[in-house]
C-alpha cells in the first residue's frame, strides 16, 4: 500500500515538485505534526528518490516556512500560526484584488473569454466533487488573472505570496461544500471583469481570499 500511494504521489511533474506537494499537504492537514523531523534519508527512501531531489524539496519547504533547519541538524516541521497565516492572506487579498482591477481594465477580449470559458468548464469539478482537479483548475484560473493584470512585477510578487499559501489554497477544499463557494465567488470576478468593472473586480477578487483565508485557518496552530 505504501508503494502504491508513493507512486501515486510522483507520477506527474518533476520529483522536487511533487516531494514539495505531497509534504506540504502532510503538514497543513496535521499528518506531520510540527516539532516532526524529516530525515533526508528516510524521505528519500520513501519517494523512491536519491538525497539530492530530497534537499531540494526540503529547501523549498523551509522558504515556504514550512520547515525549519540548522546546520548539520534534520529538517524540523514548524508551526504556523493562525496570526502569520492571517498576514501572508492580508497581503495575497490586496495583490489578488490588484490583479483582479487591472485585469478587468487591461484584459483583451481573447483573455476574457478564455477566463470565463476556463470558470464555466470547472462546474463540472464542482459537481463531481472533484477535489484534486479542482485545486489544478483553481491554479489556472488565479494564474489568468495575474497575466491579465499586464504588469510583470505585481505578477512576480503575487505568484511569490500563493507559492506560500498553495498548500492551505488547497486544503480548503477538503471542507464540505467548500468547492460550491469557490465556484460562486470566482463567478463574482469574472462577471465584474467582462464588465470591465474595475472597482467590483477588485472588491470580489480581495472578498474572495479573505474568505479562503478564513477557511483556511483550521488547518493553522492556534496562538501568536
Amino acid at each position: 500500500m505504501k508503494q502504491t500511494r508513493r507512486r501515486e504521489v510522483i507520477r506527474t511533474g518533476t520529483t522536487v515538485e511533487q516531494m514539495v506537494r505531497a509534504i506540504a499537504d502532510m503538514i497543513v492537514t496535521g499528518e506531520m505534526l510540527p516539532g516532526a523531523k524529516l530525515d533526508e534519508v528516510s524521505l528519500a527512501v520513501r519517494f523512491d528518490v536519491s538525497r539530492t531531489p530530497v534537499r531540494e524539496a526540503l529547501r523549498e519547504l523551509g522558504a515556504m516556512g514550512l520547515i525549519a533547519r540548522e546546520p548539520n541538524r534534520s529538517a524540523v516541521v514548524t508551526n504556523v500560526t493562525e496570526a502569520y497565516l492571517h498576514s501572508m492572506f492580508e497581503a495575497m487579498a490586496e495583490l489578488e484584488a490588484i490583479c483582479a482591477r487591472l485585469s478587468a481594465e487591461r484584459m483583451t477580449v481573447d483573455e476574457r473569454r478564455a477566463l470565463e470559458l476556463e470558470h464555466r468548464g470547472s462546474m463540472r469539478l464542482v459537481h463531481a466533487g472533484a477535489e484534486e482537479e479542482y485545486s489544478a483548475h483553481n491554479t489556472e484560473f488565479h494564474t489568468r488573472l495575474y497575466r491579465g493584470a499586464h504588469n510583470d512585477h505585481v505578477f512576480e510578487m503575487v505568484t511569490q505570496t500563493r507559492a506560500r499559501l498553495a498548500p492551505f489554497r488547497r486544503a480548503q477544499f477538503r471542507l464540505p461544500g467548500r468547492l460550491a463557494k469557490s465556484y460562486e465567488e470566482h463567478g463574482r470576478i469574472v462577471t465584474a471583469i467582462m464588465r470591465a468593472d474595475a472597482a467590483a473586480a477588485g472588491q470580489a477578487a480581495y472578498s474572495h481570499v479573505e474568505i479562503v483565508s478564513d477557511a483556511s485557518a483550521v488547518f493553522a496552530t492556534p496562538g501568536e
